[in-house]
């Protein structure tokens, strides 16, 4: 009788198991083209489910606006990309260095060019909406064993207005007729918010929570980041923002609204990469590697990352992670 209930729990327990299913997605960004990329040997070994590109997949801008440098960037990365991605969903946003010109916006003369080029890098169908409207922004409704994602890709270039200065260090402006979005942009984003899902998940390719530091950011335009922030706080449903750009990485939570930035798969900052080769640290290089931000929940992570999405889609659980070269994790959170 024993032997029995054992076997029926086992039985259960199998049951269970066979119908618990993760979803897994990995996503990172800054990717040159002329540096090699060991770290998708370690994505690879994830097994994930889909990967997304946020931003700088490749570095093509050129201070004249011209899209040569581009071109040929993207013919460069074609060969350097591993086979075993075309195996997978792939969901690509584009940032400055792969937008044609550092720091740019809406004032870049050669953006619709660029953006051609971008959809067909990427293989986007013809039948595409971004074939024939202005920007990269889409959205598309995720359904995983019953399990759905409100995907939501944002566009921070095509339409964003001027920055307060041509370079670094940047500050915010109090002119509220600037933008990061465009009117229409701002409208679809708020339309298709309303769908049913489990969870909305925002591709940003710049920071949307962080504050503190002086480079690009939603908070340069602080009505807009007050804006985005109010209307994914408006919805019944958990979300859960993804960025990069920084090359650097980290978790940033605002109440219940969590964004992971990941940054970079390839190209950590100068001080990171000088500090792999230095038995002792000038504090120089230090301070170089030190960000703090009142909504930063994790130490910053300067080298080489990339992050995961696990979604189990029976207990309907998320968590987030960032992952170094080697794959192991440097932190995590449930969201």
């Amino acid at each position: 009788m024993l032997l029995k209930k054992i076997i029926f729990i086992f039985c259960i327990f199998a049951s269970n198991l066979a119908y618990t299913k993760e979803y897994i997605i990995g996503f990172g960004s800054c990717i040159d083209q002329n540096y090699s990329q060991p770290i998708w040997a370690s994505i690879k070994d994830k097994n994930v489910d889909t990967f997304m590109f946020l931003g700088d997949n490749v570095y093509g801008d050129h201070p004249s606006g011209k899209l040569d440098k581009l071109k040929k960037s993207y013919l460069s990365q074609s060969h350097k990309l591993p086979k075993w991605l075309k195996n997978k969903k792939v969901v690509s946003i584009w940032d400055d260095h792969d937008y044609g010109i550092n720091d740019g916006g809406g004032d870049f003369k050669n953006k619709r060019e660029s953006q051609k080029i971008f959809l067909d890098f990427w293989d986007i169908p013809d039948s595409d909406i971004r074939h024939s409207r202005d920007g990269l922004y889409f959205n598309e409704l995720i359904n995983i064993d019953g399990f759905k994602i409100n995907l939501v890709v944002l566009d921070t270039r095509f339409f964003r207005s001027k920055l307060s200065s041509n370079k670094s260090p940047y500050t915010p402006t109090n002119n509220l007729d600037t933008t990061i979005l465009g009117d229409v942009q701002w409208s679809w984003f708020e339309e298709v918010l309303e769908q049913e899902s489990d969870l909305i998940l925002v591709l940003s390719s710049i920071q949307v929570l962080a504050t503190e530091h002086v480079f690009e950011k939603w908070d340069l335009f602080p009505h807009e980041r007050s804006r985005i922030i109010k209307l994914l706080d408006s919805t019944q449903t958990k979300s859960l923002i993804i960025s990069g750009d920084r090359h650097k990485g980290g978790l940033y939570k605002k109440e219940s609204l969590v964004e992971l930035t990941s940054s970079s798969l390839n190209k950590p900052i100068t001080a990171a990469r000088i500090s792999k080769t230095l038995k002792y640290i000038p504090k120089s290089i230090k301070d170089q590697l030190i960000e703090t931000d009142k909504l930063l929940t994790t130490d910053i992570y300067n080298y080489e990352n990339f992050g995961l999405i696990k979604i189990n889609t029976q207990s309907k659980e998320v968590e987030v992670s960032l992952n170094d070269i080697n794959g192991d994790q440097i932190f995590s959170s449930k969201i």
